[in-house]
């Protein structure tokens, strides 16, 4: 098996791929419009050959219940401090600025995209 997409529903397509473009520099790899059941799908990721994020449009629905049964996506940078001031450069909401994780050493940080799913930010090197 091979771990694809994870789906998240969000309520301003336009917004939700500046912001995962943009601002986590993605890129957008593939997209689907069904203009009868009308929804769009947008997949986002770094590399097509890897784990991507499906970002599902439903035309007639403006905003989703994110409930607290989702925890977080989570992505590894290299520098985690230059990560964050770059995102917010370009406008991101960092919501726990970098630092390490409580009882642990590694550092993280948290940001929110457009529609509040939290992604995490994880130091992978240095």
């Amino acid at each position: 098996m091979k771990f694809l997409h994870t789906m998240i529903r969000v309520s301003d397509l336009d917004k939700s791929i500046e912001f995962y473009t943009n601002v986590l520099g993605m890129q957008v790899l593939d997209r689907f419009e069904n203009t009868e059941y009308r929804y769009s799908l947008v997949f986002v990721g770094y590399d097509k050959n890897g784990p991507t994020i499906e970002l599902t449009y439903n035309w007639d629905t403006d905003a989703y219940d994110l409930g607290n049964g989702f925890g977080h996506l989570a992505l590894g940078v290299d520098d985690i401090y230059q990560t964050c001031d770059q995102i917010k450069a370009v406008g991101g909401n960092v919501t726990r600025e970098p630092g390490p994780m409580l009882g642990g050493t590694t550092h993280i940080a948290f940001v929110k995209d457009p529609d509040g799913y939290a992604i995490e930010l994880i130091q992978i090197s240095k």
